[in-house]
């Protein structure tokens, strides 16, 4: 391998590994605080994808296009949280399960109703449609870098939102002891929607950092869906910085996975790290809950 492909190839790791940061982070809160499986996080990052494609694409502004799908994701999650899924709460993880599959194929249905079967077309922003030279010999897409950027910049805030403030002391509370947190008057309700809503935020800017790069598409969710699990599994449910570590080492075990070794050997290598893992750490590297 010449150092142009590593390089080239580490950098791919890297924002693999940011992209289903994006994804597990939310997921993980969810989790591990409400105890809810939720597969609907995939139908979140394909609604967030279709969104801005389409608010780009009528107006022509990709910024345009983040700067409401975001939220508009984070509300659709908020509104299914309020509506739904907390009715679910103590229920058993095989209704949560049944209850988010029937919501992904809800979603997958109600966005070929809007948008159609065909894959959406999401331009690349004009400013970051190119190359930059990063080693001599080496270039590397600029929007796969703007990607790098912004998940490393998510990362940090949702680091100190977590660590030094009041709502980050609510949220390690409900993920330590939900009841106790509870009991000495945190509104957990409220955690819970802003739990939610800030997940599906940041799975709507995951799909949309994916979509011109990959395809808008009806069930785009559902492969990186899978991978976000992992990383959940591997980090340790309900932590930030689990998910942080386990999704750059899955995104570089991904990458050179498929570089390194035969095809078939390259798709299942991160499923033979995620057992030997949770051979060596069964509640993952850095669980939440003991």
């Amino acid at each position: 391998m010449t150092f142009a492909l590593f390089a080239e190839q580490l950098l791919n790791g890297v924002q693999l590994g940011v992209m289903l940061f994006l994804m597990s982070a939310g997921l993980t809160l969810v989790f591990g605080i409400m105890n809810l499986i939720n597969l609907a996080h995939g139908a979140l990052y394909m609604l967030g994808a279709f969104i801005a494609a389409a608010v780009a694409n009528a107006s022509g502004s990709f910024l345009l296009g983040v700067l409401v799908a975001v939220p508009a994701t984070g509300l659709i999650g908020a509104v299914l949280e309020m509506t739904l899924l907390r009715h679910f709460y103590a229920r058993s993880h095989l209704d949560q399960v049944l209850v988010t599959f029937g919501l992904i194929l809800v979603s997958n249905e109600v966005v070929k109703l809007i948008w159609g079967a065909v894959p959406l077309r999401f331009a690349l922003p004009p400013m970051l449609d190119g190359a930059v030279e990063i080693f001599p010999g080496v270039a590397y897409p600029m929007f796969r870098l703007a990607i790098l950027a912004l998940g490393l910049v998510v990362a940090v805030a949702l680091y100190l939102v977590i660590m030094k403030t009041r709502i980050g002391m609510w949220v390690r509370a409900g993920a330590s002891d939900r009841a106790m947190a509870a009991a000495l008057g945190v509104d957990v309700n409220r955690v819970f929607v802003l739990v939610f809503a800030a997940g599906s935020a940041l799975a709507g800017l995951a799909g949309i950092m994916a979509g011109p790069i990959l395809a808008v598409q009806v069930g785009m969710g559902e492969p990186i869906l899978i991978l976000a699990l992992v990383v959940t599994v591997i980090g340790g449910i309900g932590s930030i910085k689990g998910a942080f570590i386990a999704a750059l080492a899955i995104g570089l075990i991904d990458t050179f996975g498929r570089v390194l070794l035969s095809p078939a050997l390259g798709s299942m290598a991160i499923f033979m790290a995620m057992a030997v893992i949770l051979a060596w750490r069964p509640k993952g590297l850095f669980p939440v809950h003991g």
